[in-house]
């Protein structure tokens, strides 16, 4: 963390901050010395404008005479000067109408909180999926169809239906597939799914652990039913083409670059664990994410729940110009309802 600047500096910085958010231009000394809360000349700013350019925290576009906050700048402000605002009434209400009321699946919870964020933040808006460690097989059925194929039809946290078909290569019969149900039920239901998994390819290749011939064979429908799944994990994005709103990304290489990311997934998922690992919310500023592409772009995320645990994150992608003590409480009340209405649906 930076030294702390002192008093004026730090108040003249965050009137430059304010400024340049609200209206997306360079500002002036003559400008921030009439907004000042006592007076000062014109000049004054200008010297403390030069310190703060020299610190790193502002610089001077050159079409210019006004200056703009740098990343080190934004980050100053988040750390040390940064007062939160109180999420305005209707947008809780918004937030508790779109993820506390009524019932929906966990699918539609994580597109219903990616679509509140965009929307309210004017930004793009981002949950990822619950990590499978937290996501709990209550049971499993399995269906005949024609071909050879079989219908396994997962119950996931209660009310959550997944369906998978599974090209068998012969034909099974109802009462074969439901025995075969029956006995992976008895010995599997409740596990979680990822653990489930490597638990039934270590039975599997362990000849040595005597499982019944019906439970193995039921274990190798239920090991082809969850190895359908996709192996990595994914997150909903909503409101993308709001960045385009946004001079500083508007650069046509820079946006195709930035539409590559959201949409090849990959890299954010990468930069999404990070926040997984750490505690609270997390706010990447600029290059801080790691990713070049990102380098105009601020990520704010908080971690949502099920069960206790931490199951995945959501946030707001936008420029580095974003209203960060408006977002800040946007993102944790939207976390905290999310979790809250996960809670409902296992």
């Amino acid at each position: 963390m930076a030294q702390p600047l002192d008093p004026r500096a730090a108040e003249l910085l965050k009137l430059l901050i304010e400024r340049y958010v609200r209206d997306g231009l360079p500002v002036g000394s003559r400008t921030l010395a009439r907004a000042f809360k006592v007076e000062l000349s014109p000049a004054t700013v200008r010297n403390v404008m030069a310190d703060l350019e020299e610190l790193g925290f502002v610089s001077s576009p050159h079409t210019s005479a006004g200056r703009v906050p740098t990343a080190r700048g934004y980050r100053y402000f988040v750390d040390s000067l940064l007062a939160p605002e109180s999420l305005p009434d209707d947008e809780q209400a918004r937030i508790a109408e779109e993820l506390l009321v009524g019932s929906k699946s966990s699918a539609d919870l994580l597109q219903a909180a990616s679509t509140v964020l965009s929307r309210l933040s004017k930004m793009a808006g981002v949950v990822t999926v619950p990590r499978r460690n937290v996501a709990l097989l209550r049971r499993i059925e399995f269906l005949p169809l024609s071909g050879g194929r079989v219908l396994a039809i997962l119950v996931v946290n209660q009310r959550e239906v997944q369906n998978r078909v599974l090209d068998m290569g012969r034909d099974y019969s109802a009462a074969e597939l439901e025995r075969y149900a029956n006995a992976f039920n008895e010995a599997y239901a409740g596990r979680d799914l990822l653990g489930l998994r490597h638990t039934l390819l270590e039975d599997l290749a362990d000849t040595q652990k005597r499982v019944g011939q019906l439970l193995n064979q039921a274990a190798q429908l239920a090991e082809r039913a969850l190895s359908a799944q996709q192996d990595a994990e994914d997150y909903v994005l909503a409101g993308g083409t709001n960045l385009l709103a946004f001079q500083e990304l508007a650069d046509v290489n820079r946006l195709r670059n930035l539409f590559e990311v959201l949409d090849r997934k990959r890299d954010l998922l990468e930069l999404f664990d990070k926040c997984l690992t750490a505690s609270g919310m997390q706010i990447f500023i600029g290059g801080e994410s790691g990713y070049q592409v990102l380098d105009e772009c601020s990520l704010v995320t908080a971690p949502y729940f099920v069960e206790g645990q931490v199951a995945g994150v959501l946030g707001v992608i936008g420029p580095t110009r974003m209203s960060y003590p408006r977002i800040i409480p946007l993102v944790a009340e939207t976390a905290r309802a999310l979790s809250v209405g996960l809670k409902g649906d296992s």
